[in-house]
């Protein structure tokens, strides 16, 4: 299929072949008839992507905080790896389309195939062919609604939002400032609700345009402009001033809202709906006591990945209106011609040519502020489309044909690059959730054949080994179902959630006899720390080792936030560190305990093993950012050993320490990929034994076990 996508480190725009996604539960593949171009935050992205990096980073200063604090914990090669991974990549344009349903995922069934319908969500109505959505990202369309038409109702929802933020009454005065899309919108619903509109913008033919639409007057911003609306303001209201101000505008001028505390009353309410400069002038925010509020996007759901992806709604009678009834809302004031949107479409456009209208539209070339992209018809029967785009194969002889499910950031940044570069390793075949993620991976790193289908990976009889790198709570069964293909399976940690999981996985083995699996436990194979454990000897007997672990703040978008479904971030992460242990003792655990720390998701763990030795690891949320991110000290037969962070190691066995260093962070991905490849061609061991897999993961999942019931938990 087709879709329209921008690289956000050159800034080049680009319509591509892609995979089409698949339907999944909780909502519908949509076939696209129309796609409404944000003239507004689209043209902000294409610009902002077409900055230098030095300009990217002053419109972004949030990001560059993370990227220097990532440089202090692991390193400034490793960070520059990340951040050119998710710069050098594809990223969806869009957010608001109408089209038609061609197949209904379970649980969504109050949908149903060819029916028309709106959606919204800027991860999910893109400029694309076809659009997996989730059902309360979705509306249906009554009939008699022009489908180009319905295609505004994202952007009529987040106009929507800003006049219920405003709480307008009936009788009272509102000036808009920033008539584009949105606040062309924004007038015609205040309109609509008996509101005396105003309207300020830099475009003659905007204000023209918003008078024709029921605004009493609009004016430019300069001087002269607003003391004549300022005079037309204060007749229509008794000299009082406006009631309500809403800012659409953008940009980074403070204009907007020095303008705003002019044109209010005393006491009125200011209503940020773009996203423009707020640096609030103290004195006349202060004389006039002006009530500032911002309105979120589509409305209440909005960032909640309950609402938006597990079709848990709101209940009206605590939230009469969330983001999918603002969508409802809008199309039936269309559908009732009590708002109109067809005189603002400036001109429609083939999909094909959008490279082309966002060139026009950055340059001012295309007059207007409605467009759309309008794709091709498709036979009168509705269908799914194929899954797969496939390149001619050219196979090599005695390497391994290797399958990924999953290509996110970490398999982009710390797997794929390696395999790449591997001569004995052939990326076949790869499939992902989102289309551009597969278009991402085939271009930087060449699979033969990118798909969205996870089953066409693990059906291809032609490749060698197959590589789980999804979210933690697909792990167990992806894992089960690759080897029951009878191929060498890796799993990126964790192997498992739960003790079920687990034994699942271990009655597949069972089985099928296919025990070649390997876990992504890649610091054993770290070659500073190989190192370490090399000159530290063994000198008999049991060890204490301590493992620090400063795992830092989550984002608060994180999905590892979502424990109820992911996993708690011990259960996804600390696997690491327990086969770290395992592996320097080459002993099994046999016991957990485990305390939570004074931070959430803290937790700090005593493992005793099989040969007496015992190990902690404090895993914290609580330090500095900078600090070092891991710390290994062990103790045992008058020696210690000590690494710092992958970039240093000690060892104390005689007067002095003996330390080595090294500048860049390996963490051990590029030998465990090697040995596994390599176990993969010969057929011979896993690198990792199928028992210590399974005791690390026992172990892991009896932490959770243990912070429950506050008691040693046997492995």
């Amino acid at each position: 299929m087709k879709q329209v996508a921008q690289n956000y480190k050159s800034g080049e725009l680009a319509v591509l072949d892609v995979p089409p996604p698949t339907c999944a539960p909780g909502g519908v593949l949509i076939r696209s008839l129309y796609s409404l171009i944000s003239t507004g935050t689209e043209l902000m992205k294409v610009g902002e992507a077409k900055l230098s990096l030095v300009g990217k980073a002053k419109a972004r200063p949030d990001q560059v905080r993370k990227v220097l604090d990532s440089v202090a914990q692991q390193g400034a090669l490793n960070t520059y790896k990340k951040v050119m991974n998710k710069l050098d990549s594809y990223t969806p344009l869009g957010y608001s389309l109408c089209g038609v349903v061609v197949e209904v995922g379970a649980g969504a069934e109050e949908f149903s195939v060819g029916q028309l319908v709106a959606a919204a969500g800027n991860e999910f109505a893109l400029h694309a062919e076809y659009n997996w959505v989730p059902l309360n990202l979705c509306v249906p369309v009554p009939d008699g609604v022009p489908a180009e038409q319905a295609a505004f109702s994202t952007v009529g929802a987040i106009a929507m939002q800003g006049v219920r933020q405003a709480e307008v009454q009936l009788g009272e005065t509102a000036v808009v400032i920033g008539l584009g899309l949105v606040g062309q919108l924004v007038v015609r619903l205040l309109v609509a609700a008996g509101v005396r509109v105003f309207g300020i913008d830099t475009v003659e033919d905007r204000c023209r345009m918003a008078e024709k639409a029921g605004a009493l007057a609009c004016s430019s911003p300069d001087e002269a402009g607003i003391a004549s609306l300022e005079r037309s303001l204060l007749e229509a209201s008794n000299g009082l001033g406006a009631d309500r101000i809403l800012l659409a505008a953008g940009g980074h001028s403070n204009g907007p809202v020095e303008t705003a505390a002019r044109l209010a009353r005393d006491r009125a309410r200011v209503v940020d709906i773009g996203k423009t400069k707020l640096d609030l002038p103290w004195n006349a925010y202060y004389d006039k006591e002006l009530d500032v509020r911002f309105s979120r996007s589509y409305g209440p759901g909005r960032y909640d990945d309950r609402y938006e992806l597990e079709g848990i709604d709101y209940p009206a009678g605590y939230v009469r209106w969330t983001e999918r009834r603002n969508l409802e809302c809008f199309i039936d004031l269309i559908a009732r011609e009590q708002i109109d949107v067809g005189s603002l479409i400036a001109g429609q456009f083939p999909i094909a040519d959008a490279t082309d209208v966002y060139q026009q539209l950055s340059s001012g070339a295309l007059p207007g502020v409605g467009f759309l992209f309008e794709y091709p018809d498709v036979p009168q029967q509705e269908t799914a489309p194929t899954a797969t785009v496939a390149r001619p194969a050219n196979p090599t002889a005695g390497s391994a044909r290797l399958g990924f499910v999953g290509a996110g950031n970490y398999a982009s940044s710390m797997l794929l690059p390696h395999l790449q570069k591997d001569e004995d390793a052939v990326l076949a075949r790869v499939a992902t959730n989102k289309s551009l993620s597969a278009a991402n991976a085939q271009r930087r790193f060449g699979f033969q054949a990118i798909s969205t289908d996870a089953q066409e990976v693990l059906s291809d009889d032609s490749l060698d080994a197959i590589f789980v790198v999804t979210r933690h709570s697909s792990h167990a069964d992806l894992a089960c179902q690759a080897l029951e293909t009878g191929k060498a399976v890796f799993v990126e940690k964790p192997l498992a959630l739960t003790d079920e999981e687990l034994d699942r996985i271990v009655a597949t083995v069972d089985a099928t006899g296919n025990d070649r699996l390997m876990v992504g436990f890649n610091r054993r194979f770290a070659p500073l720390l190989t190192d370490l454990k090399g000159r530290f000897g063994d000198p008999g007997g049991s060890y204490s080792l301590r493992y620090l672990v400063n795992a830092g703040k989550l984002d608060s978008t994180s999905w590892y936030l979502d424990a109820g479904k992911e996993g708690t971030r011990f259960a996804g992460e600390g696997g690491h560190f327990i086969d770290t242990l395992t592996w320097w003792l080459n002993s099994l655990p046999t016991e957990v305990y485990a305390v939570p720390g004074p931070d959430t998701g803290d937790v700090i763990v005593t493992l005793r093993f099989a040969d007496g030795s015992v190990g902690t690891i404090n895993y914290v949320a609580g330090g500095n950012s900078r600090f070092p991110k891991e710390t290994l000290d062990i103790t045992g037969g008058g020696r210690n050993g000590r690494l710092d962070n992958f970039q240093s190691a000690s060892v104390w066995a005689g007067r002095k320490p003996s330390t080595r260093k090294t500048r860049s962070t390996d963490k051990g991905q590029r030998t465990e990929l090697a040995a596994f490849v390599a176990a993969v061609k010969s057929g011979g061991p896993m690198p990792i034994s199928f028992d210590e897999l399974v005791a690390t993961t026992r172990a892991t999942i009896a932490v959770d076990r243990s912070l429950a019931s506050g008691k040693p938990e046997k492995v």
